[in-house]
């Protein structure tokens, strides 16, 4: 009867060591004295045979579950969760990851004491029958929860087991951020499609009047024509600020090595905003130090963060009111140290608090109606975002409804 463990395997062992020195010990000593000892040895070495099963017999006499193999050594270091059940569906063994995720899974327990998931459940005594593998998507039931996919595969004996043997395994995989990315790709093709479909309806349906009623009235013609270059205006500013975040993103892992001087950077862009801020009758308040504040950055990209943030508070900040931009150094609380800052203040309506939070989102918008007509795209405050990012800075907006709002980049100094 085959051994079942390293102690039975030591117990064998031995008795093989008695035979061996009872066999010696005949061939030296006289041939009376040789009969006694080569009986003992044989008695030693029965023993030593018979004793695993005769434990093995009393164990399950007494209804003890037989000894459990060990996880698989493959499993015990794998990242993922993984669970062994026997066909019973009580739990044979399983990693550290899964009972991480598992608080209360327990050997030799039920598995449905620990996860409570009929389609596991139910898909585990099937594939244990049939040997047919399984794929089980557990998604989370809010949006905190974690979303599982469960493969579920019969081990190489788990057709022939007996109980309290493992005979299915259960591979878990995270798919949370999958999933998240999933609904946040078909999200920005919906709003993409949302937001060129409107232009081009226009450009289209003035494009017919053209052609057709209007062909021979100049006065309609040059107001169609007025529209219908807003609206192409309208395509190239979000063609242009979709192409800005792409590109952003795609270098959002490799921080810039360039030395900037902020304070400059600052300055020409509000130079270059002055028009169409004196359009809106807004004044620009510019406060610089004397001295140049330096970062390390990519100039295109900050240049293009100032206009976002400039442009965003002269139109919402209201006519007759002034845009106050500030560049400095500050120290910033906890464990960030000195930090170069850009702030940017108007004196509008304010946003509401339950706004803030989602501002650096693609399309998101606090008055979407408001937002057009002033010519947003909805993707400026998500370039800030990435922008910042990249530069190993951090974006604080703070706003109280009636008193503006102020939105500041806080950069680390150049070494």
């Amino acid at each position: 009867m085959p051994w079942t463990g390293a102690r039975d395997r030591g117990r064998a062992a031995i008795g093989a060591a008695i035979a061996a020195v009872c066999i010696f010990a005949v061939l030296l000593a006289r041939a009376e004295f040789s009969v006694w000892v080569l009986l003992a040895g044989l008695v030693a070495v029965a023993l030593a045979w018979l004793w695993p099963s005769a434990s093995s017999r009393e164990d399950r006499r007494e209804g003890k579950p037989p000894a459990t193999p060990p996880l698989l050594p493959s499993a015990s270091v794998f990242p993922d969760p993984v669970i062994l059940v026997d066909r019973r569906l009580v739990v044979t063994g399983a990693n550290e990851a899964a009972r991480a995720i598992l608080p209360g899974l327990k050997e030799r327990q039920p598995l449905a004491f620990a996860l409570r998931s009929p389609e596991i459940l139910d898909a585990i005594p099937a594939v244990a029958a049939s040997g047919e593998p399984a794929r089980v998507e557990v998604p989370g039931r809010s949006g905190h929860e974690q979303t599982w996919e469960v493969r579920i595969r019969r081990l190489a004996s788990g057709g022939a087991t007996t109980l309290g043997e493992p005979a299915v395994a259960l591979f878990f995989r995270d798919l949370t951020d999958h999933r998240r990315l999933e609904t946040m790709r078909v999200d920005f093709i919906a709003n993409v499609s949302h937001e060129l479909r409107t232009p081009l309806a226009s450009l289209s349906g003035f494009i017919d009047t053209l052609k057709g009623p209007a062909r021979d009235d100049p006065k309609a013609r040059e107001r169609f024509l007025d529209i219908m270059q807003v609206q192409a205006q309208r395509m190239t500013r979000l063609i242009d600020d979709l192409l800005q975040l792409s590109r952003v993103e795609l270098k959002e892992h490799v921080p810039p090595t360039s030395l900037v001087d902020l304070g400059q950077t600052v300055a020409h862009m509000v130079e270059v905003m002055a028009p169409l801020a004196r359009e809106r009758g807004v004044e620009l308040a510019l406060d610089l130090p004397a001295e140049p504040i330096l970062i390390l950055g990519d100039r295109d990209e900050l240049l293009r963060l100032v206009e976002n943030l400039v442009e965003n508070a002269i139109k919402y900040g209201g006519p007759g009111k002034a845009v106050e931009i500030v560049v400095g150094r500050s120290s910033a609380a906890g464990s960030e140290g000195e930090r170069v800052e850009l702030s940017v203040r108007d004196h509008g309506p304010g946003i509401p608090p339950e706004h803030l939070p989602r501002l650096t989102e693609r399309f998101y918008r606090v008055d979407v109606a408001e937002s057009r007509t002033q010519g947003g795209t909805g993707l400026g405050l998500a370039i800030v975002k990435h922008i910042v990012g990249r530069h190993r800075g951090r974006l604080a907006i703070e706003s109280t409804p009636g008193q503006g709002a102020t939105f500041r980049a806080l950069f680390p100094p150049a070494p």
